[in-house]
């Protein structure tokens, strides 16, 4: 019996790879037009095991007896389809933990932000953007850190945006609710001790830390809504799924949303080499960090931070 059940999961895994050849060429074709158009998403030629796998849920919630009989539908409904825009969502990649590889947040602390609030301290106010936040952690992550390492920040106003184009995961992020399995993923336990509240089998966050995050739908790709002059703008591993095109036109409007020597990350394989020549890279400590040539040729002139 035990050797049954160690051999029944290499069956499904078989039976999942053979369901991904059910979708014709043609059905494949349109789901990589529908991610590029509409979330510029690059879908290859080989991944049409991650549209199964991403899809196929959808299918089954909308009642559908097969993945092909939706992706037909979708593309035979006329307008904008309900399913089409919850199909893109489905294809958007949102991994993500609480202090995601630690050292730009190492950096945050011991350069960024206090670096920040010496330019902002006769306004008093910093602007922080965490783009393609997914589930929360990342904002959520930056808030607990301004709370527990800049206690003068207290009677600024500290505004932390957060944004997604998947509507579902922003739910779940605005809800402040972690399993133990996402906290256990980066979040130190003095953190959890301190800002969250057991409740059943989850974790909550104490409306302290849900109260500095504010967060809203962006799609990268359509017009941006008004947005305030940053001081911080995270975009980490967005990039990585762009084409070179769209990420130099996504790094040409971040840059319109940035204040004076502010600071970019972005993704540990991501960078502006080769695709923006107007950034400049600046180490720190085990991380780097990107800020348009112009703020930093400004910071360096007496008078101009």
């Amino acid at each position: 019996r035990n050797a049954c059940s160690e051999r029944e999961p290499i069956v499904s895994t078989v039976q999942l790879r053979k369901m991904t050849t059910r979708i014709s060429k043609e059905q494949f074709d349109y789901v990589c037009g529908l991610a590029r158009e509409n979330a510029a998403i690059v879908l290859e030629a080989g991944k049409e095991y991650l549209v199964e796998t991403r899809l196929s849920p959808l299918a089954r919630s909308a009642g559908f007896d097969s993945l092909s009989s939706l992706i037909d539908h979708m593309r035979n409904d006329g307008g904008a389809s309900p399913l089409r825009h919850r199909a893109v969502e489905a294809l958007t990649t949102n991994e993500t933990l609480f202090f995601r590889d630690f050292h730009p947040f190492e950096a945050l602390e011991k350069s960024i932000i206090p670096e920040a609030m010496a330019r902002k301290a006769s306004q008093r106010k910093l602007s922080i953007w965490s783009a393609a936040c997914s589930t929360g952690q990342e904002p959520y992550s930056l808030a607990m850190l301004l709370k527990q390492r800049f206690p003068q920040l207290a009677g600024w106003t500290v505004e932390i945006i957060a944004t997604d184009i998947n509507t579902a995961v922003l739910e779940k992020a605005k809800s402040g609710t972690y399993s133990q399995l996402e906290v256990n993923r980066g979040l130190p336990l003095p953190m959890l001790a301190k800002y969250f509240s057991k409740v059943a089998d989850s974790w909550e966050l104490k409306p302290e830390i849900r109260g500095m995050v504010s967060f809203q739908p962006l799609n990268l790709i359509r017009p941006w809504p008004r947005l305030p002059s940053f001081d911080l703008v995270l975009m980490r591993n967005v990039l990585i799924y762009f084409d070179v095109p769209t990420k130099r036109t996504i790094l040409e409007r971040i840059k319109a949303t940035m204040g004076p020597s502010a600071a970019l990350f972005l993704g540990a394989s991501e960078t502006t080499i080769n695709i923006d020549p107007a950034w400049e890279i600046v180490s720190c400590g085990k991380s780097v960090y990107y800020r348009p040539k112009a703020a930093a040729a400004a910071k360096a002139m007496p008078g101009r931070n």
